[in-house]
């Protein structure tokens, strides 16, 4: 995929994706904070995204926002405000549940249930998928053909990388078509760096989250650069609203949990401006479409 710069940024489509939850809805916190007292937690999500929605459009970025069911069922205005602001609306799923811990059955019913939700708010059809905690791995393939037969065309869950929760290290990186036995669909995996030491293949996850929070931005943007110019392939940004949120009430957990959730909040922002100025980003629909055609 051939591309051109000039001084200030360099003209590539890359995704820039929202995983619309709220703060208490982590997997980190799944241990201390259970789904039936998530009603008992005000809700931030809205105002934070509503914040987001403005840094968008002060920045002319436009996104997809891979919306929990649970959230849109209670924040109908704003799923169609989203979508009203030119974004794509994707699905996350409707619980946040760890795919390879529900099942097939409720797994299905889970995104079942989400995606008419959302389409009933938007009023046309949700093709693209985000799974909670990225829990699409070797133990939970079997999620691809629910996908497909309910009707999604694109997947973004699969973390090629090591992780205590998460990935599929041997994945492929970049965007490809999966085949399964019923069809097919596209799968955009949260971008990696990939370096050798001492005869090895690393992958260093940078695709944003809590890896955003964590790492310099110029030095997410000089690795964003190397992938662009040398695949030339896309890379997908994410974050979540909360993470945008310094003020979210504190939540008593774990220390690796704590610093997981807790860290850097406050740069967040700062970071975000940094590369949406640096990168061309668009909605992840789009850039497969650009992917699929180049």
């Amino acid at each position: 995929m051939a591309f051109c710069r000039n001084e200030f940024k360099l003209v590539m489509l890359n995704a820039l994706t929202v995983d619309v939850e709220d703060y208490f809805q982590v997997n980190a916190f799944a241990r201390v904070v259970s789904r039936g007292d998530w009603g008992r937690y005000p809700l931030r999500v809205g105002d934070n995204t509503r914040r987001v929605l403005d840094l968008f459009a002060e920045l002319e970025v436009r996104a997809t926002f891979f919306v929990l069911g649970w959230v849109a069922e209670r924040l109908p205005d704003l799923v169609r405000e989203i979508r009203r602001q030119g974004h794509e609306v994707a699905c996350h799923g409707y619980g946040h549940e760890l795919i390879y811990v529900i099942g097939p059955t409720r797994f299905r019913e889970d995104i079942r249930r989400a995606k008419e939700i959302i389409e009933g708010q938007i009023g046309e059809k949700v093709v693209g998928y985000r799974a909670p905690s990225y829990s699409v791995t070797e133990r939970s393939l079997w999620a691809l053909d629910i996908l497909i037969e309910e009707g999604f065309t694109y997947d973004s869950s699969i973390f090629p990388v090591y992780h205590d929760t998460y990935g599929m290290p041997d994945a492929p990186r970049f965007p490809h078509l999966i085949r399964r036995e019923f069809g097919s669909l596209m799968e955009f995996p949260l971008t990696t760096y990939s370096f050798g030491l001492a005869g090895r293949e690393y992958r260093l996850p940078i695709a944003g989250g809590g890896y955003l929070r964590l790492f310099p931005a110029a030095l997410l943007a000089r690795l964003f650069r190397v992938i662009n110019r040398t695949g030339p392939q896309p890379v997908v940004l994410y974050f979540h609203p909360w993470e945008i949120d310094p003020g979210q009430p504190r939540i008593k957990a774990g220390l690796k949990s704590t610093f997981r959730h807790y860290l850097n909040l406050g740069k967040t922002e700062g970071k975000l401006r940094y590369l949406l100025g640096a990168f061309q980003f668009a909605p992840m629909g789009e850039v497969l479409a650009v992917n699929v055609a180049a």
